[in-house]
């Protein structure tokens, strides 16, 4: 299966994933190397009164829903759970751009039905399947632990999943249609060897 939008679309992934590999180097080398503030964000104080801290007229009330939390000269954990925050999901995103187009490329040069492009689909759908929930408790660990780095009072920093989860479903979906294809192409084989 050689066509144009199969070869266009794996030389596009190929670079995406190139271009993720390269944002993510940057993010953890910028990160590593700056000596600035690090922030986060809490919803700790979701839909706390703001009274008396807004300009605001008689009878209206305010209420935050995030609250912005910003350190000054951090820790090296503090910059190790900021670094928790960012680079996870650019390293799956990485990583599945990477075996998406290597897919993609077995797939222009043997046809969709073999057994190389139904095991690439399995290891892809296992990468998402199972690197979303990582992905998700490590940032949202990093998040909770930062925060409560900041803000000593808060004492339920537990950790939390961040991200789609969803995609858990797709990867599974994933895995299971490579398992499907790989029977479909072992029953092909053994048709074309009994004709």
């Amino acid at each position: 299966m050689n066509t144009r939008m199969t070869r266009v679309l794996a030389s596009l992934t190929y670079g995406l994933a190139v271009l993720c590999g390269v944002a993510f180097a940057g993010a953890a080398l910028m990160r590593i190397g700056d000596d600035g503030d690090i922030c986060t964000e809490t919803t700790f104080w979701q839909n706390a009164s703001m009274t008396g801290g807004l300009p605001i007229g008689e009878g209206v009330t305010a209420s935050g829903s995030a609250t912005r939390l910003c350190q000054s000269s951090p820790s090296v954990a503090q910059r190790a759970a900021d670094l928790g925050n960012v680079l996870p999901w650019l390293l799956i995103g990485c990583l599945a751009l990477l075996l998406f187009s290597r897919l993609l490329k077995d797939v222009v040069e043997q046809g969709p039905f073999t057994e190389a492009v139904s095991r690439r689909l399995t290891v892809l759908g296992w990468l998402v399947a199972l690197g979303t929930p990582v992905a998700g408790l490590t940032v949202g660990w990093s998040q909770s632990w930062l925060v409560g780095s900041m803000v000593p009072v808060i004492t339920d920093t537990g950790p939390e999943l961040s991200g789609p989860m969803i995609l858990v479903l797709a990867g599974l979906a994933a895995v299971i249609m490579g398992r499907i294809m790989r029977e479909g192409t072992r029953m092909r084989e053994d048709l074309e060897g009994t004709v």
